[in-house]
């Protein structure tokens, strides 16, 4: 069965689904957070003021003496800006064998440039000035297809953090959106952290449109950030989106 078309935002043949939105919500709660931090505070000052001195401890301490000669550079097979700063297409996890490019085949052979980037989301212009914002670097990024409708696109994204850890605070507002809008599971990544992997367990239905179930996952490394969505005419199991996004994971 044919399934209609989707916008550039999306995989082929899925209802139309609403790229990724801005954070506003996310920086709202984390406002909410700061003026949290400086009440309590405060507080800590106050109480602090009753309190007796206490002794400080005395200022002489040892000498540590400095080693002679200067530190070697890591080889490069354990420094990891040598992997992160090379082609980042190089770090996307493969296609499985009989894979089909997605229809939607990635501009630039693999690069996925801010425009397009930005277009991913609800207000694209507003993305864009966020994405400069916030030191956008690079996105590289890999669709395919199987079966005929099961879609597959993943994103490495990365961010200069220059002077914020931007690419964490862009998967936590991935993360962010994806629990209020999943309707279904959720799991934890191994070894991510914070990483989360979603899958719905209701289909999108729309009148005209094949329903459609989805599943994301959103971890970060350093300055990388990974997002994975995966579409299909049935559910997606949750072996598939975790095995997809602890390779991802792992070959960065």
């Amino acid at each position: 069965m044919e399934v209609p078309e989707r916008p550039s935002s999306a995989p082929e043949r899925a209802p139309d689904r609403p790229p990724r939105r801005l954070r506003r919500t996310l920086l709202l709660v984390a406002a909410a957070a700061v003026l949290g931090v400086v009440a309590g505070t405060c507080t800590g000052y106050a109480v602090q003021a009753h309190r007796p001195p206490t002794p400080l401890p005395p200022l002489s301490q040892p000498v540590v003496e400095r080693a002679g000669g200067e530190a070697e550079p890591l080889p490069a097979a354990q420094d990891r800006r040598v992997k992160t700063d090379g082609d980042l297409r190089k770090l996307l996890v493969d296609r499985p064998k009989g894979a089909k490019d997605g229809r939607l085949a990635p501009t630039g052979d693999g690069w996925m440039g801010l425009l397009e980037y930005a277009d991913e989301f609800t207000s694209p212009k507003k993305a864009f000035s966020n994405n400069i914002a916030e030191q956008f670097r690079r996105a590289a990024v890999v669709r395919w297809e199987t079966d005929g409708t099961h879609q597959v696109e993943v994103r490495l994204v990365q961010y200069r953090q220059e002077e914020e850890l931007t690419a964490e605070d862009s998967a936590e507002g991935d993360i962010y959106w994806a629990e209020r809008e999943t309707r279904g599971h959720r799991w934890p990544i191994p070894g991510t952290g914070a990483g989360m992997a979603f899958a719905d367990t209701e289909p999108d239905r729309k009148p005209g449109y094949v329903p459609v179930y989805g599943a994301e996952a959103h971890a970060w490394r350093g300055d990388i950030v990974m997002e994975i969505y995966v579409y299909d005419t049935k559910p997606i199991t949750k072996k598939e989106i975790m095995s997809l996004a602890e390779r991802q994971m792992g070959r960065l």
